[in-house]
């Protein structure tokens, strides 16, 4: 399995179920340094979620709301997940990859829970949100 690295970008983020169906978010990839640094970052609100890639651990330091962080592996399974107030330092998390981030209470919704799987389907969010599942 060779490494995988995405753009920066819009996608849609697909919680799969116990079923084989899930929840399908709107996603924005923060791939680049720059995009990671900045993240959530003096926004009021996200719609959907941001996948910050590669990363190991989140800070919520100038934020000005809660938020929930899934931390995952290279598998894009979830190894933990998390609530952050605002000014919050984040622990590593060694095995992670990936970060998730989105507005406090999010995930629960989603059914995003440790031992998850998510996928993530590049492209624009019209038409990444529209698609259906890629397998």
């Amino acid at each position: 399995m060779g490494r995988r690295r995405w753009r920066d970008g819009a996608g849609a983020l697909v919680v799969v179920g116990q079923g084989g169906e899930g929840a399908r978010v709107p996603l924005e990839i923060a791939g680049s340094y720059r995009a990671r640094s900045k993240g959530l970052l003096g926004r009021d609100s996200v719609d959907g979620a941001m996948l910050l890639t590669p990363a190991n651990s989140v800070h919520t330091f100038r934020m000005r709301m809660a938020i929930d962080v899934a931390y995952l592996d290279r598998r894009l399974t979830v190894i933990a997940v998390r609530t952050m107030r605002p000014g919050r330092l984040g622990l590593p998390r060694l095995r992670a990859r990936h970060v998730l981030e989105a507005e406090a209470g999010a995930m629960g919704e989603w059914g995003l829970r440790v031992g998850a799987r998510v996928e993530v389907v590049e492209g624009s969010a019209e038409s990444a949100g529209g698609a259906g599942r890629r397998d």
